[in-house]
């Protein structure tokens, strides 16, 4: 069976430590699966998300030893442009995710890159901003809109990249009741479409909509039984 994504033996340790961050981490996750992982403060659940996405991919931060496969293949053998593509992570803090003058110019941002037909980059950023809800703050300044609606905002600058797999990374962190409510909405939508879901939680009130609870603690994943 060909998995969405699948981490074998993986381990990871930034230079300026002496022990590994992630021990032997081994991972399946279905196609349409969301998947949340748990666990305390410093336990690597950020580093394994960055790992997965490629961000540490050959990364001068640390020595990565493992592999880690996106529908079947490695990351060693995918170039830069083509994990973009596969994958989108959605990060805790917006503010290190936005940097437009405008909501358009966001979203446009990562197809702009891709090198898109400008037809096709118009119609990315008109479907992304209808799927969050944000089609009227289309001109709006990022730094003018509240914590749920920059979230909303990054999560579209995501989706006008069309990846099938999305990691939020605690991405509901800083924003209140109803931007949870919608985020998690929007996730939902995300899974009946297919998509496959990573989140990195510690809240667990946002577990309610997710398939199956894996815990991060010392360096090692295994399944979730109620405690940290």
């Amino acid at each position: 069976m060909i998995y969405s994504i699948e981490v074998r033996d993986l381990h990871f340790r930034y230079l300026n430590k002496e022990e590994e961050t992630l021990k032997g981490i081994n991972l399946k996750v279905k196609k349409g699966e969301i998947l949340a992982i748990v666990g305390l403060s410093g336990n690597g659940k950020s580093t394994l998300c960055h790992c997965i996405s490629g961000i540490l991919h050959n990364s001068y931060k640390g020595d990565l030893r493992g592999d880690i496969l996106l529908d079947g293949r490695s990351l060693k053998d995918l170039k830069r442009v083509d994990i973009i593509k596969k994958i989108g992570i959605v990060f805790q803090d917006p503010d290190t995710q936005l940097f437009s003058p405008t909501v358009e110019d966001e979203v446009a941002f990562g197809p702009e890159n891709l090198c898109l037909e400008t037809d096709v980059i118009i119609q990315r950023i008109d479907d992304a901003l209808k799927v969050v809800g944000m089609e009227n703050y289309r001109l709006s300044n990022p730094n003018h809109l509240s914590g749920g609606q920059k979230q909303l905002v990054a999560l579209a600058s995501v989706l006008s990249l069309e990846p099938e797999i999305f990691i939020f990374d605690e991405a509901m962190a800083q924003v209140d009741k109803a931007g949870r409510t919608s985020i998690k909405n929007k996730i939902e939508a995300l899974k009946k479409q297919g998509k496959t879901i990573i989140m990195i939680e510690h809240d667990m009130t946002n577990l309610d909509i997710t398939d199956r609870v894996m815990v991060l603690k010392n360096g090692k994943l295994q399944e979730f039984k109620g405690s940290l």
